[in-house]
């Protein structure tokens, strides 16, 4: 053995030669005292290169497959990438910016093959960079959500949920981002907290308070609560608006709160969601005076075309000169941001497709309660209970080109829906016309993706889903849970009946060393390639589950991983002196009884998903009692050859989750003509 362990002599051919062996296909027997363990990749984007927390689900969900495969149960760690709908559009456009471009210069099968060109590529670039990391799932079966296979399994239950009433189409409140030009679900609109002008306006018979001024041409009544006693002579007279002197009813709703501003609502419904629901009930108009790109219609000429903000400022310098703005407040209130870009949402009514969630829901909360879904964290079992009891009917429609076209054909003699799972229908199933016009929208990539453990094992190899499903454990980071988890366990039963995991485990986000969020734009971005290139795979996994529980946030810096480079020298030097020790002396039951200890331990972390204990436990023995006591010991004739070597054959087994490449690397140059990748765990 040298000196010194140099990773970048053993990584590449090390990963190589576990792959070539099979070693990451489930090929062990299925029996009672060995039942599946599976785990499916969320995912990554298949927009842009691994970042550090992929790195970090990386290193926990191996940790989790090699520890499982080498207890001898049938182990499936299987990966995927996800097209990722809008986010991979969003980069895409951003890349077309660069070189002068717009999505606007092509055509939708253009821009779709661009695009797609685009990330087939990056695709491949991103299972290079996860077998750099060290990733032992099983590549044979490698999936895509695009893959065709999956595209007709989603596009099958699109089909059944609207036989079943649980897709429909209909006019509703959207969030829009005029800038993305897609509508958005609940779940991806941020809620930020803002100061804004909360303007008094004089509309003649009674003073209406706003933040939003521009949309006064799209007011359609006044409102004001029925046991609001200032305003009860007013119900059923008329308010007119400033600058057009407009008439418009005053009428009475409940959901007018008596207390925030004057108590009198200006009715908006093409732009509140309020004032939405408030016109439904009413039979009010809608008036929008704000299009699909942001910019001001429907308006005296003056504010044609402006953006919303520009618009403001002019309708309230007129509004101004006119003296009908009586006063003007600061307010504090909460407004939805776009979760890509973070400009303002534009709420604005639009026809799109719906999911019903209310009766996938109820099955969903019971089998949280029930304990069917365990959560390692309890405190995102509450929090996955308290969205599942918060969510609206999913908008599962965008305005994109990227991504699942939806399936639906709408006949142009009766205008009824048709829903498919391939071609175009031959005919009319209500009128038996034959000409029909596809819907141009795509799948929200969540719709697709939350049907992923399924689909997956249902498109693989035969038996797998049989096999495989429910899978053993769902381990993501805390901020997609409620876009995706609480989505999986709902689609999960609805489709097959079953939960699609039993176990599910949240990790933090990888902050750096202060704390603070990883961004390009605060210059601290940490790249995994550059790390384990400098450091190796095994320091940068060791740095991304040491100091924290798995489901809390880390710091990570470089000092992190240089740190534990040092700990896989340490276990390369500690192999070199064992290997070439020859000295001989009785057994000695205090070691063989700390050894099992040690095993006994680790496994309980292990199986407990405490995985930053187990690791810092497995160091500190190591370090500080094997080497420094037992080697010290052997050195006196305390320990013999075979006691020391059979110790550190262990050491290497519980350790080789947590750094692979190492502890294989030692494993070869001792003679071993087995993997230790398949080798068994201790005590198994």
């Amino acid at each position: 053995m040298e000196p010194r362990y140099d990773h970048t002599k053993y990584e590449q051919e090390i990963y190589s030669l576990w792959e070539k062996s099979g070693a990451f296909s489930p090929t062990q027997p299925l029996t009672i005292s060995h039942q599946p363990f599976c785990i499916i990749m969320p995912p990554p984007n298949a927009s842009d290169p691994l970042h550090i927390g992929h790195a970090r689900f990386v290193a926990i969900e191996d940790i989790l497959t090699r520890y499982h495969r080498m207890k001898g149960e049938p182990t499936l760690w299987l990966p995927g990438a996800d097209h990722a709908g809008i986010e991979t559009q969003f980069v895409f456009e951003k890349k077309l910016k660069e070189e002068g471009k717009s999505r606007f210069d092509f055509d939708r099968d253009t821009l779709y093959k661009m695009i797609w060109d685009y990330v087939q590529n990056n695709k491949s670039s991103m299972e290079s960079q996860l077998k750099i990391l060290g990733a032992s799932c099983d590549w044979t079966r490698n999936k895509f959500t695009l893959d065709t296979d999956i595209i007709k399994i989603v596009y099958q239950t699109f089909k059944k949920m609207f036989a079943d009433g649980l897709i429909y189409r209909g006019v509703k409140m959207v969030n829009y981002c005029p800038r993305c030009g897609t509508n958005f679900s609940q779940l991806e609109v941020d809620t930020v907290e803002r100061d804004d002008n909360l303007y008094y306006l004089d509309y003649e018979t009674i003073t209406i308070a706003t933040t939003r001024p521009e949309t006064i041409f799209a007011d359609v009544a006044v409102a004001v609560n029925s046991k609001d006693k200032r305003y009860k002579k007013l119900v059923g007279k008329a308010a007119y608006i400033p600058l057009i002197n407009r008439k418009i009813p005053i009428i009475a709703d409940s959901l007018v709160d008596i207390a925030t501003g004057t108590g009198a609502l200006k009715i908006t419904p093409a732009h509140d969601p309020v004032d939405f629901e408030i016109g439904l009930s009413h039979g009010l108009p809608l008036i929008s005076v704000i299009d699909e790109k942001g910019r001001m219609i429907k308006t005296p000429e003056k504010y044609l075309g402006l953006k919303t903000e520009a618009a403001q400022k002019e309708v309230v310098k007129d509004l101004e000169a006119l003296g009908k703005i009586k006063k003007t407040d600061k307010i504090k209130h909460v407004v939805g941001t776009c979760y890509r870009d973070h400009g303002l949402i534009e709420p604005r009514p639009s026809e799109q497709w719906f999911l019903k969630v209310k009766p996938l829901v109820k099955p969903a909360l019971k089998a949280i309660e029930d304990g069917d879904v365990k959560f390692a964290a309890a405190r995102y079992k509450k929090i996955t209970t308290h969205w599942l009891k918060n969510l609206y009917d999913w908008n599962i429609s965008r305005q994109i080109v990227w991504g699942l076209r939806i399936p639906a054909w709408r006949c142009l003699k009766c205008h009824n829906w048709e829903i498919t799972t391939g071609p175009k229908p031959n005919k009319c199933s209500h009128c038996e016309a034959k000409k029909f016009i596809q819907d141009t929208d795509t799948f929200d990539a969540w719709f697709s993706s939350c049907q992923w453990p399924y689909a997956t094992l249902k498109t693989t190899k035969e038996g797998d889903f049989e096999k495989f499903y429910p899978t053993s454990v769902m381990e993501t980071a805390y901020d997609i849970l409620p876009f995706w988890v609480i989505r999986m366990i709902m689609m999960g039963l609805y489709t097959t009946g079953k939960l699609p995991f039993k176990d599910v485990l949240i990790h933090g986000l990888v902050r750096d060393r202060e704390g603070k969020k990883i961004s390009k734009s605060k210059g601290n971005v940490i790249d995994p390639i550059v790390m384990t290139q400098k450091y190796g795979s095994d320091a940068l996994r060791m740095s991304l589950v040491w100091g924290a529980l798995i489901e809390n946030d880390i710091s990570l810096s470089e000092d992190n991983v240089r740190g534990m480079r040092n700990f896989t020298n340490k276990v390369w030097n500690a192999s070199r002196f064992v290997r070439q020790f020859s000295g001989k002396t009785k057994e000695n039951p205090e070691f063989k009884s700390r050894m099992e200890s040690l095993v006994k331990t680790t496994t309980h972390h292990l199986e407990n998903f405490r995985l930053s204990q187990a690791i810092e436990f497995l160091y500190s023995e190591f370090w500080h009692w094997y080497c420094d006591e037992v080697i010290e010991q052997a050195k006196l004739g305390k320990i013999g050859a075979a006691q020391l070597k059979s110790g550190l054959a262990i050491f290497l087994k519980l350790l080789h989750p947590f750094m692979p490449f190492v502890t294989e690397a030692i494993w070869q140059e001792a003679g071993n003509k087995t993997l230790l990748i398949t080798s068994p765990w201790p005590g198994v």
